[in-house]
């Protein structure tokens, strides 16, 4: 009970209320999740990073997007800071666009295993295209993976 209380109330968690300190390069390791006091409730949480950047894998040329993440929680849910660390590590590393958003889906997923999840990625134009790749994932065997399946099919920018 006292790890569920301590995880509950912010305790135990590393990076919040402590000094920032950015990651050299990709670094899911700074991830950290708190409980769920609602996992019973199906509800939406969005976050939306404005200032992400990203490098070329080529070039070595920074990307700028936004990366909107939505996911609706089960029984754990993303720090927000871990999360502004992790998607800060990405400064530095080279992958192009597309595997950025999926990347970030993956690790997310991982560390969460959420009842579903969406990240979109609104790239700045390079070269005069713009790419906005989405990618989602539900609970296998559940309506969130028919919600999934649903919101993918029906996609549109």
């Amino acid at each position: 009970m006292k790890e569920n209380n301590e995880n509950r109330c912010g305790e135990g968690l590393k990076a919040l209320g402590t000094a920032t300190r950015y990651a050299d390069d990709y670094a899911p390791e700074v991830l950290e999740t708190f409980t769920n006091k609602h996992p019973g409730n199906d509800y939406w949480v969005q976050f939306n990073c404005p200032e992400f950047t990203s490098l070329c894998p080529i070039t070595g040329q920074p990307d700028f997007a936004e990366i909107r993440i939505q996911y609706v929680p089960a029984e754990k849910m993303v720090e927000s800071k871990s999360l502004k660390l992790y998607l800060f590590s990405f400064r530095n590393h080279g992958d192009f666009h597309e595997d950025c958003v999926n990347i970030i889906m993956k690790d997310l997923v991982r560390l969460m295993e959420p009842k579903y999840i969406e990240v979109t990625g609104i790239f700045t134009p390079r070269g005069g295209i713009s790419i906005y790749p989405f990618a989602n994932y539900g609970q296998p065997g559940t309506k969130y993976e028919k919600l999934a399946e649903h919101r993918f099919m029906n996609h549109n920018m």
